[in-house]
């Protein structure tokens, strides 16, 4: 796949067959567009290509951080996968948030990328104060030579798929696996290994302590979870279980990610792992004594076994 980062790297190709979006968590309704996409452009013998943003328009529109489902490098991976080829993203500045929808169709997408087709959601708006939908680009799509197709919302359990939805599931309720069935697979968090104080080793737990890759990057709700660990230059997940919260056992003062990748040991210090969430096991709670936490987390063990020996 190409990826195209910044207007001074995009080289207009006529043959592109485009679609528009932030494409944040690249979810089930996301792949709906996309699947598309590349069928047009199999049909015209075009290039099917993705114009996303960085970062979140919102964070500049609103001025408010806008928690990631995925990462620009993770947004990329899961194209490539699917078969798309050429990711273009460009930074989402104020210029570009005044640009008049008129003037972001002729210069950005005919001039600078290039395009026969494009494909967009049903909601699809874009521009200065979101001016632009869909009825603007079929008045401009005759003048400018390219097609316009329109893709219905998508459903998943009788409800439309959308990232605001998935943000919510996990942030509200740690329902990782709600959010799995409309990602079309398990939420994961890219993360370095860094040195924790050695309490899960004390606890019979020894746990890798996790400092997110991206800093804006969605933490799931507190609590406990089963989920599935990849280690550096691995290709089969590991079994763990985590914990996501303040350690209040302990008393502690600042939120920790804990993950325990079961029958294992060595030092992962310095690695950078994948974790795949698969189910949420309980909350976060106090216990009055390390004993009964110990005991606790031997439960825990041997539902997040459970849980995972379900979930192959």
């Amino acid at each position: 796949m190409k990826f195209e980062h910044g207007l001074e790297q995009v080289s207009p190709d006529a043959r592109s067959v485009v679609t528009v979006g932030t494409f944040d968590g690249v979810h089930q309704g996301h792949q709906a567009v996309l699947q598309f996409l590349m069928s047009r452009a199999r049909e015209r013998n075009g290039v099917s290509t993705v114009l996303s943003f960085d970062p979140h328009p919102r964070e500049v529109l609103r001025g408010e951080p806008v928690p990631l489902l995925t990462t620009i490098e993770e947004r990329a991976e899961l194209l490539a996968e699917l078969g798309i080829e050429r990711f273009i993203v460009l930074p989402f500045t104020p210029a570009l948030a005044a640009m008049p929808a008129r003037r972001f169709v002729e210069e950005i997408l005919v001039q600078r990328i290039g395009l026969q087709a494009i494909c967009v959601g049903y909601d699809h708006t874009f521009g200065r104060n979101r001016e632009g939908n869909v009825a603007l680009l079929q008045q401009l799509g005759p003048q400018y030579g390219f097609a316009v197709d329109v893709i219905p919302p998508q459903v998943v359990d009788d409800r439309t798929v959308s990232s605001t939805l998935i943000r919510t599931l996990l942030v509200r309720d740690g329902a990782v696996r709600q959010a799995a069935a409309l990602l079309g697979r398990p939420y994961m968090l890219q993360a370095t290994v860094v040195r924790g104080d050695g309490r899960g080793r004390i606890l019979g737990f020894p746990t890798a302590n996790l400092h997110p890759v991206h800093p804006r990057k969605l933490i799931p709700r507190n609590g406990v979870y089963a989920v599935r660990v990849w280690l550096s230059g691995t290709t089969t997940p590991r079994d763990g279980m985590m914990n996501i919260g303040m350690r209040p056992t302990f008393a502690g003062e600042r939120r920790t990610l804990e993950v325990h990748v079961l029958d294992f040991e060595g030092d992962l210090y310095g690695q950078r792992i994948r974790v795949d969430f698969i189910e949420r096991l309980r909350d976060e709670r106090r216990f009055p004594s390390v004993e009964a936490l110990r005991e606790q987390l031997f439960r825990d063990r041997q539902r997040c076994m459970e849980v995972l020996r379900a979930s192959v």
